[in-house]
């Protein structure tokens, strides 16, 4: 399939990477299946437990656009939760990150393309323009590639340029298991216990002067840091 990318950082399904060789193209179809047989198989029979829900219903029950921020270790769980609102997410231009975004998009999600390090501001507007269209934003706070549990400022910048409120988001489990990445990826096991905690929503200032930026930064930060210890501290734990 023929490149098309738009100004906005968005691509069409299935372009950029789709001329790889033969088992990559087949790649790009299993993939999302086996992760939603895997995911499925994994997580359907855990015991969720959710605290300060209201945070996030508020908002997706009176269909308002809004920024769901979270840390990179706890996206598979959380793409797995994901379901009912209209979503898009920002995804790595990398290779292996139209894996990702094929997943999403097998689950509803719409995508654009882009990180900190490339096509940032082309997938700030793209997230931007769907938003206006309805969607609610879906962004990783640290990332793709960290450090791990520090906040980035993209999700501030989405923030301050749509007035969209921020629901930090974060999750633990009882019996887990990690990955040896750089943000220890973890995933519940079947038939833990999970708690899914929704913290008290962030409004930042539209056209927030750029002097201010790391203000609002730290704060998500601190809130997501706050979740994180707060949701592992039910099991007797200080991290994963």
């Amino acid at each position: 399939m023929k490149r098309e990318e738009s100004g906005d950082g968005s691509r069409e399904a299935g372009a950029g990477h789709g001329q790889g060789g033969l088992f990559y193209r087949l790649s790009l179809w299993a993939v999302p299946l086996l992760f939603r047989l895997l995911s499925f198989m994994l997580f359907a029979t855990c015991r969720v437990q959710q605290r300060g829900h209201q945070h996030f219903s508020g908002f997706a029950g009176a269909g308002i656009p809004f920024i769901v921020s979270f840390w990179h270790y706890g996206v598979i769980y959380i793409v797995y939760q994901a379901r009912a609102l209209p979503y898009v997410a920002m995804v790595s231009a990398s290779r292996d990150g139209e894996y990702v975004s094929r997943i999403l998009q097998s689950k509803g999600f719409a995508t654009v393309r882009g990180s900190r390090n490339k096509g940032a501001v082309g997938a700030l507007k793209g997230l931007m323009k769907e938003m206006a269209r309805g969607k609610t934003a879906v962004l990783v706070a640290d990332g793709s590639q960290g450090p791990a549990r520090r906040a980035q400022a993209g999700t501030i910048l989405l923030a301050s340029r749509t007035g969209a409120p921020i629901v930090p988001v974060g999750w633990a489990a009882d019996r887990y298991t990690t990955f040896r990445s750089w943000d220890r990826t973890a995933i519940p096991l079947p038939f833990a216990r999970v708690v899914l905690w929704y913290g008290e929503p962030i409004r930042v200032p539209r056209e927030l002067p750029s002097e201010e930026l790391e203000e609002y930064r730290l704060r998500l930060e601190q809130a997501l840091n706050e979740l994180y210890e707060k949701s592992w501290q039910e099991f007797g734990r200080k991290e994963h």
